[in-house]
């Protein structure tokens, strides 16, 4: 079964592909996906890698974290399952209540 791990502290520069590739050196990348801003399209430095087996995301995890990676110093470690929270749909802020 995969397994999602939480990587955080990447460059701005730093790549969907380029993760993919660093972390395929411990197994199976099922997924890598480097959040950005809804707003500016932007990276906002951290991102989550779902590998193959707990086997491989162990592996990845001692592998990488503390790694660098463009020029910083990953923080990796096994990602929280927290239901994504519901952001409101209303928008405006004005006089919606």
């Amino acid at each position: 079964m995969a397994k999602k791990l939480y990587v955080g502290n990447l460059s701005y520069n730093t790549t969907e592909d380029g993760l993919r590739n660093l972390f395929s050196e411990f197994g199976t990348v099922a997924s890598a996906k480097i959040i950005a801003d809804r707003d500016t399209g932007n990276s906002k430095g951290f991102g989550f890698i779902e590998m193959g087996t707990d086997e491989e995301a162990n592996a990845a995890i001692e592998g990488t974290n503390g790694r660098e990676l463009d020029g910083r110093q990953l923080r990796v470690n096994e990602a929280m399952d927290k239901p994504r929270r519901d952001r409101g749909g209303s928008g405006g802020g004005y006089n919606n209540w």
